[in-house]
């Protein structure tokens, strides 16, 4: 846990998803279709707080929540020069597991957009799970954000000198059975755990949620920002069209697998 943190110290989050447009993109598309007008929204896990945000600015009234008090400070420090700050009603640096600063039933919606890349005991993400449901309201949606081990492990195939221990057989084998990754060169990403595509949705529904799709947030791949950039020249109206078009190949469940970053959309069932 501390290499983690460590870690989240110095990594870029927020330029993460500038780098890596279409992720943002599709998912942002995706809550905003979701999403109940008007509500209050966690965005749990927030990192600098993007997505948060970006929520913000549509409207909604937004709480956000980190581990990484590094991270909670950035999105402190970006929010309060915005003319939509007050749409922001709290920052806290809070783990996953333990939300108990919320009353039950408290958001309209509920996003966790980090927490299980870094979840390495079932018992943990069962407990971030299951706190996710608490703080939702019946009939709430939740996002829930995986890495997909699939998709790591060809990463590490093709290019296994970055990713020790994967750099041997051995070592892809046992993150291919356990889901766990822990880079052996200090300052990586580290302390990581992903999902085998077949477990999501099945471990999801476990905790008590009601399924309503899973996506490949990064589409068909390969969309680097230059290439979207690529796309806009072409004008607003075309662009437009291409990123719907993303979002559309994104529910096709044919790619799920070659995407590295997953999002479950679910809902707190209504009694």
């Amino acid at each position: 846990m501390n290499d983690m943190l460590k870690y989240y110290d110095y990594f870029d989050e927020w330029g993460r998803l500038d780098r890596e447009p279409i992720e943002f993109l599709i998912n942002m598309q995706v809550i905003g279709s979701h999403i109940p007008a008007g509500g209050r929204i966690l965005d749990n896990g927030a990192g600098s707080g993007k997505y948060a945000m970006a929520l913000a600015q549509a409207g909604y009234r937004v709480t956000l929540t980190d581990l990484s008090a590094r991270l909670v400070e950035d999105a402190e420090r970006r929010i309060e020069t915005c003319e939509w700050r007050d749409r922001v009603e709290g920052c806290h640096v809070a783990d996953a597991q333990d939300l108990s600063l919320f009353a039950d039933a408290s958001f309209d919606a509920t996003l966790m957009m980090g927490p299980m890349y870094h979840l390495q005991r079932e018992a943990e993400r069962e407990k971030a799970a299951l706190q996710l449901r608490r703080v939702t309201k019946p009939g709430g949606v939740v996002f829930v954000a995986f890495m997909s081990r699939e998709k790591q492990a060809a990463t590490y195939l093709l290019d296994p000198d970055r990713w020790p221990p994967c750099d041997t057989y051995a070592g892809i084998r046992a993150f291919l059975d356990t889901g766990v990754f822990n880079h052996r060169d200090e300052g990586r990403f580290t302390g990581a755990y992903a999902f085998p595509l077949a477990g999501i949705v099945p471990f999801m529904e476990r905790m008590g949620f009601e399924t309503l799709k899973l996506i490949a947030s990064e589409s068909i791949g390969g969309m680097t920002a230059e290439k979207l950039e690529a796309w806009r020249a072409c004008g607003d109206a075309e662009y437009r069209d291409i990123v719907d078009l993303l979002v559309e190949l994104a529910e096709n469940p044919s790619i799920l697998g070659a995407s590295p970053h997953l999002l479950y959309v679910g809902k707190v069932p209504e009694f």
